[in-house]
């Protein structure tokens, strides 16, 4: 069942949602080679915690970590560690959430360490324009699946895969609420959105196929094939005339 967010509730979601904003932007200010993930993960606990919310992701179903930090070939919760030291030409995904006033707020950057090849630069850049294409248009009436449509259309335009076994979903006093949203679809079909609705818009496209695969640690999940994926999402809420970004 879909929670439709009343302006009060809305408004107590603005806090988290800014404190993952600029989360993400303190990591991507300091993010480099050298690093370790689980060095990444250090910097998103202490940011957050340091503006007065709880890393959400931190013991979420078990989840170890503050954020989840996805390198290369791996599409989405990868669990940060000592060991893996991101270098020069590396893509890596942090996804993160923060829990404030009852709420939580979510939102991820793929991020480029040094010099990336054309290709993988390609990705990272159509990963985020899918999030762009599939809001287009996007009001109180519009169809659920017409997101994952765009976004299908565009990815796939340039030869990419769409990831189908994660999505997108709705968001408020849980992580993950009603609707998922899928970033595959046909136009005109899905339950027909209403004002208040707030919903996490996630494209997550590989460079190969879009067939993934769960890594023994019961979280982290790799393309198939071992080529690179990109992740980009943001917190939105559906307004009458169009769509309000909360994480932006």
């Amino acid at each position: 069942m879909i929670h439709v967010k009343s302006e009060k509730e809305i408004d107590l979601m603005r806090e988290p949602c800014k404190i993952v904003k600029e989360t993400l932007e303190f990591v991507g200010s300091r993010i480099q080679a050298g690093m370790s993930t689980k060095e990444v993960d250090e910097l998103v606990e202490r940011y957050i915690r340091s503006a007065g919310a709880y890393p959400s992701c931190l013991g979420y179903g078990g989840f170890p970590a503050s954020a989840c930090v996805s390198v290369n070939d791996m599409v989405v919760h990868g669990i940060p560690d000592s060991q893996t030291i991101l270098k020069d030409g590396d893509i890596v995904s942090v996804d993160l959430c923060a829990y404030k006033n009852g709420y939580h707020g979510d939102a991820c950057r793929t991020f480029k360490i040094g010099k990336v090849a054309p290709e993988i630069e390609q990705l990272v850049k159509v990963t985020e324009e899918c999030f762009f294409k599939g809001i287009e248009g996007l009001r109180a009436g519009t169809p659920l699946f017409d997101i994952g449509a765009k976004v299908q259309k565009h990815a796939e335009a340039h030869g990419y895969g769409v990831i189908r076994s994660y999505t997108g979903h709705g968001i408020g006093k849980e992580m993950h609420e009603d609707p998922s949203v899928p970033n595959y679809g046909k136009l005109g079909t899905g339950v027909r959105l209403k004002a208040g609705t707030v919903i996490c818009v996630e494209p997550m496209i590989a460079l190969g196929s879009w067939r993934v695969k769960l890594l023994d640690d019961g979280w982290g999940a790799v393309t198939v094939d071992g080529k690179y994926a990109a992740h980009y999402e943001n917190t939105l809420v559906v307004r009458e005339d169009g769509v309000e970004i909360l994480t932006l």
